[in-house]
């Protein structure tokens, strides 16, 4: 998954980023309402880690902003990317005011860093109508595992090939543009080019030539998995 997080506090935001980017997630971060605004609408992400009081910018003169502004403003323009809210653990106002304002879950603090993954996995999957265990043919997508399985036998790739088997299986059989897939795939300060997401799939048809499954180029469209006819 791609995530942002949003998060004032830079040792919290420091140990969530470590944690998720060891699960294996794609994690982009804001400290501020400024940054935060920024990222939500350039890039596309999976899931959004919400704290609600948030400075108006990283200038250390200024104000408390609020980040019910934030998602407010995401929903108002359409976006439905799934939002977990971080929230002190007795403010029962403020979790209200999160839902109100378009959260699709909250997480008090101090949490459980197992739990803040579980939870947005659980939310990925609530809005995406995809399970934790996903199937084509002899593939196998385990998400909770973060593993593929071709064959019923684990099946290890190279990081930046198992991230675009990931997007293509989420789920399979729908049609992922390039577009999406180099915004899901790019780091923030280099964006993925055609040519080396084209030498991913390329690797990853080969390594599927001998199974029942294939990804296939829809011209001006993108790429889908399917299996093989």
């Amino acid at each position: 998954m791609r995530i942002l997080l949003v998060e004032d506090d830079a040792v919290l935001r420091d140990v969530m980023l470590r944690s998720l980017a060891d699960a294996g997630h794609r994690v982009d971060q804001a400290g501020s309402m400024e940054e935060a605004a920024h990222w939500w609408r350039v890039q596309p992400f999976d899931a959004v880690l919400l704290d609600l009081n948030l400075p108006l910018s990283s200038n250390p003169r200024s104000g408390l902003g609020n980040g019910l502004v934030l998602l407010r403003d995401a929903r108002a323009r359409g976006d439905r990317t799934p939002v977990l809210v971080l929230t002190a653990r007795d403010r029962t106002e403020e979790r209200i005011a999160g839902l109100d304002a378009g959260a699709d879950d909250y997480l008090g603090k101090p949490f459980d860093l197992a739990e803040v993954e579980a939870r947005l996995r659980a939310l990925v999957r609530r809005t995406q109508g995809t399970e934790d265990r996903v199937e084509l043919g002899q593939l196998t997508l385990d998400r909770k595992a973060r593993r593929f399985f071709l064959g019923g036998q684990p099946w290890d790739l190279p990081a930046r090939e198992f991230e675009v088997l990931w997007e293509l299986m989420t789920p399979p059989g729908h049609v992922v543009s390039k577009k999406v897939l180099s915004d899901k795939l790019s780091q923030a300060d280099a964006a993925l080019g055609d040519n080396a997401l084209e030498a991913f799939v390329s690797r990853l048809r080969k390594k599927l030539a001998d199974s029942s499954v294939g990804i296939r180029t829809l011209r001006g469209l993108g790429y889908v998995i399917e299996e093989n006819g």
